[in-house]
């Protein structure tokens, strides 16, 4: 028996991919000889299984059902066939490909996720490139780079070349911060750079009062960093970014704060300080809950209403900033906030008219589950995208693959998240190859700048917002924390690499196919891939070769995933023995048509 379906097409799934409350999807599927019944099993989260059984529809030569999904969560399913009574299954294979098989144990079921309703369309946003910097590492913008707002038991480097290095005490706990002095006045200076590369958004790490270079210890919220400037240093800098049609975005760490904060250092002065209840303590003063046990990190209560009125009330530390003309923020550690907590900053932003709201989530937010709850981060009223760390793994996993199977599974699993994934939702996630907390990628490619460059092509070519991390563009290199935070190499850049990311984000700004395409993949052999991306008249294949061979393509070798065979053909015959050379990429647009 031969059963054909596959989830990205519309014959056997309308629509593709996530939905929305309310809406029918129709399913179907064709069975290559006379069977008993077909069943669709579909479950929300860990609810009871509900059969639908699915009837032959003899225009289409399928067997089809529709059904109407009223509420918005997280579903699975898959199909249960019966013929000579025996039982068949039919489950999830790679690329959304049916995979038939006898056994219903630890079936791979197909997930369907379900929204409430759609999210704000910030053209500028969607359509932009970010830039994250780490503000300390960034640039001095003071006239002979002098230091300001001095700390405390910390140290400063001799050089801008020095690299990063911690200093701590036996129980590990760091016991000088060190900083290079870069601040919001040199972010300013260098809004020329940034303009030539082609940004229109920066997204800064945490600038708040803080003990740390990091700064994800929060001291006080209601001030600025006193080594970055002032208050009205970050006033300027934002009206210098909207004077050059740029964007801001802030890092906001509500989670937990630091030792040193105000507030815990209140709370444990006195059982009856106001800031007592947002902590949790076990044995006061002493033993309290902390991020991931980090005694330096008190964890706030937040649940405890006095400081969510703090965080996102009329007056609130939101509202503060956001009034400065900030353009949308970033979530630390968005999974460790309820999700009522999310859905009222959403709300807060909203009636500041911000309306980008970026929740830091390494994986698969469809279906993420946090001490066996489940996370609707994609419904719609909370988180408007995420930080896309699966995007940083498809694309190092796809050029340090072992081989053409190591190479397909990097497709599938970001295929799996164009599946998941509300398009909305997907085009505002922050894709990333690197950031403050990942090492650099140009030290994972072996400081192979073709390879890096290649990384870049790809990810310029994928669905969701481009963030580039300060330095990666210029070749800047650095292992694990802290030696992914060097200082910018001012004098010592990589023009090939600028040259090319600069490029590159013209393309993408030129080019909406990237925007609001569809996505596709092609296999040609390995160390040899092309991502495609189409819509209703134009088709761009990215395709790139990592090997060490000058190759001509031959569209008989193409595996397509993804993608109908009318546009396989038309992309076979611009593709038919085009030469590609060794470590490179081609860019090829044409006519759908």
């Amino acid at each position: 028996m031969q059963v054909k379906y596959n989830s990205w097409y519309i014959q056997y799934k309308k629509p593709f991919g996530a939905i929305y409350a309310g809406q029918t999807v129709r399913w179907a599927i064709e069975v290559n000889e006379p069977i008993q019944e077909v069943i669709l099993w579909l479950t929300k989260n860990s609810e009871d299984h509900v059969p639908y059984k699915m009837e032959y529809d003899s225009d289409s030569k399928k067997f089809v059902v529709r059904v109407t999904i009223e509420s918005s969560g997280l579903y699975h399913y898959y199909f249960a066939i019966k013929s000579n009574n025996q039982e068949y299954y039919l489950e999830k294979g790679p690329f959304g490909v049916g995979k038939l098989t006898q056994s219903n144990y630890n079936l791979q079921t197909f997930q369907l996720t379900c929204a409430d309703c759609k999210l704000p369309n910030e053209d500028w946003y969607k359509a932009g490139i970010v830039y994250q910097i780490f503000p300390d590492r960034f640039y001095n913008g003071n006239p002979h780079h002098e230091i300001t707002g001095r700390k405390k038991n910390t140290f400063l480097y001799a050089t801008e070349e020095d690299t990063p290095y911690y200093i701590k005490k036996a129980d590990g706990e760091i016991a000088r911060w060190d900083f290079f002095g870069g601040n919001l006045l040199g972010i300013q200076k260098k809004i020329p750079y940034l303009k030539e590369l082609g940004i229109n958004t920066v997204y800064l790490n945490p600038i708040f009062l803080a003990k740390s270079n990091h700064r994800y210890d929060t001291v006080d919220f209601t001030k600025i960093d006193t080594l970055l400037g002032t208050e009205n240093d970050l006033k300027n800098l934002v009206e210098a970014l909207h004077k050059n049609g740029m964007h801001i975005i802030l890092d906001g760490v509500f989670n937990h704060v630091g030792k040193d904060s105000i507030y815990f250092q209140d709370a444990i002065s006195s059982p009856s300080s106001p800031y007592y209840p947002w902590f949790k303590f076990s044995h006061y003063p002493d033993q309290y809950q902390s991020w991931w046990g980090i005694k330096t990190m008190p964890e706030v209560d937040k649940e405890n209403k006095d400081y969510q009125n703090f965080i996102y009330g009329e007056k609130g530390i939101l509202s503060k900033w956001t009034s400065l003309g900030i353009d949308g923020w970033r979530l630390d550690v968005a999974d460790e906030l309820p999700m009522d907590f999310l859905k009222n900053i959403r709300q807060r932003l909203a009636q500041n008219n911000c309306h980008v709201l970026i929740g830091e989530v390494w994986e698969d937010a469809s279906h993420k589950f946090v001490n066996g709850q489940y996370r609707p981060y994609t419904t719609g009223y909370n988180l408007t995208g995420v930080m896309n760390y699966p995007v940083r793994l498809f694309i190092i996993n796809l050029l340090n693959a072992k081989n053409s199977s190591n190479e397909e599974d990097a497709m599938n699993s970001l295929a799996a998240i164009v599946e998941n994934y509300p398009t909305d939702f997907l085009q505002n996630c922050l894709n990333n190859i690197g950031t403050h907390d990942t090492e650099r990628i140009k030290t994972i490619m072996n400081n192979n700048e073709q390879k890096v460059a290649i990384a870049f092509g790809l990810l310029f070519m994928l669905i969701g917002v481009p963030c580039i991390y300060y330095g990666d563009e210029v070749g800047l290199i650095g292992g694990k924390d802290p030696d992914n935070r060097r200082y910018f190499p001012w004098n010592n850049q990589s023009q090939f690499l600028k040259k090319t990311v600069r490029d590159l984000i013209a393309y993408r700004k030129n080019c909406s196919t990237l925007i609001n395409g569809k996505i596709a993949f092609i296999q040609i052999k390995y160390g040899i891939n092309a991502i495609v991306r189409y819509d209703n008249e134009n088709i761009i294949v990215y395709c790139y070769n990592c090997t060490q061979d000058d190759v001509v393509l031959s569209s008989d070798e193409f595996i397509y995933h993804c993608l109908s065979s009318d546009l396989s053909s038309r992309i076979a015959a611009v593709l038919n023995q085009m030469p590609i050379k060794k470590e490179s990429y081609l860019l090829k647009k044409f006519s759908k048509n």
